[in-house]
């Protein structure tokens, strides 16, 4: 027995020399040439009660530094659809096309786009405008340092069934946080969106989510569609969400909606411990 113990040992040893030698041979290096494709289109149009603003840039290949520079060389007209009314959206200073004009609660926009022979469009049913109430800081205890804890309250829209959120948090002027929630979160018609901030040991925290004492923080609260949110999402989970433009292949999106906005200011030793 100890015999055919060995043999078989063996055998398995030899098949799996040979697997090896086989999966080596096999071995090929593919060069998918990412960088000969072309950039596509990418266009981030909004409407909101203070005017227009459509941004149309390209994405940048993985081996270049990162260009921001915008699209001017094309034509971009709005429409309200439950008006009939159009116009052209001029070229503003910064190199984003818009103006002043609000959109109102429950029309339907469509946004066109022409650029480089090639063309876009992308529709959407503004939305009714919330109402920030309350924002404040909070210190609560975790288990390796106090956090401060931001709560931002505001009010569902009445009528919408389907209300969801986009929060996104500027610090100083600038992207800091972002989160999308929907109405299931309410309370007697009131959305309180908690969000971690920054550790109290300054020196031990991350400078993506650090803030100093005097920092200004800034809350947009926006209401968006199911789609919005699908979009979102994905691009929070860099996976391939909901094409929001038709026509010609681009990326971004079109987003009605009225903005509300609240800003504080952050002083550490002025907040109270969360219980």
């Amino acid at each position: 027995m100890k015999s055919l113990r060995i043999i078989i040992y063996l055998s398995f040893c030899v098949f799996g020399i040979l697997e090896a030698l086989i999966l080596t041979g096999c071995e090929k290096e593919l060069d998918f040439e990412y960088h000969d494709v072309e950039s596509p289109l990418v266009i981030e149009a909004t409407l909101s009660h203070e005017g227009s603003n459509v941004r149309l840039t390209h994405t940048t290949p993985m081996d270049e530094p990162m260009d921001l520079t915008p699209l001017t060389d094309a034509e971009v007209t709005i429409t309200d659809l439950t008006s009939g009314s159009s116009r052209l959206l001029p070229l503003k200073e910064d190199g984003s096309f818009g103006d002043d004009r609000p959109g109102e609660a429950e029309h339907e926009y469509r946004v066109e786009v022409t650029a480089g022979g090639n063309s876009f469009t992308s529709s959407c049913v503004m939305k009714g405008a919330t109402e920030i109430v309350d924002m404040m800081f909070q210190w609560i205890k975790m288990p390796y340092d106090y956090v401060a804890v931001l709560q931002v309250s505001f009010k569902e829209i009445p009528g919408d069934d389907d209300n969801c959120f986009w929060i996104r948090l500027l610090r100083n002027g600038k992207p800091y946080k972002w989160s999308v929630v929907d109405r299931r979160i309410a309370s007697a018609g009131v959305i309180n969106f908690v969000t971690m901030t920054t550790r109290r040991d300054i020196e031990e925290e991350d400078e993506k989510d650090l803030l100093l004492d005097g920092d200004e923080v800034t809350a947009l609260v926006i209401p968006i569609s199911r789609e919005m949110v699908d979009y979102l999402t994905a691009l929070e989970q860099d996976s391939n969400g909901p094409a929001m433009w038709q026509g010609n292949f681009c990326l971004g999106y079109f987003l009605a909606s009225p903005i509300a906005s609240k800003t504080i200011i952050f002083h550490p030793d002025e907040l109270t411990e969360y219980k």
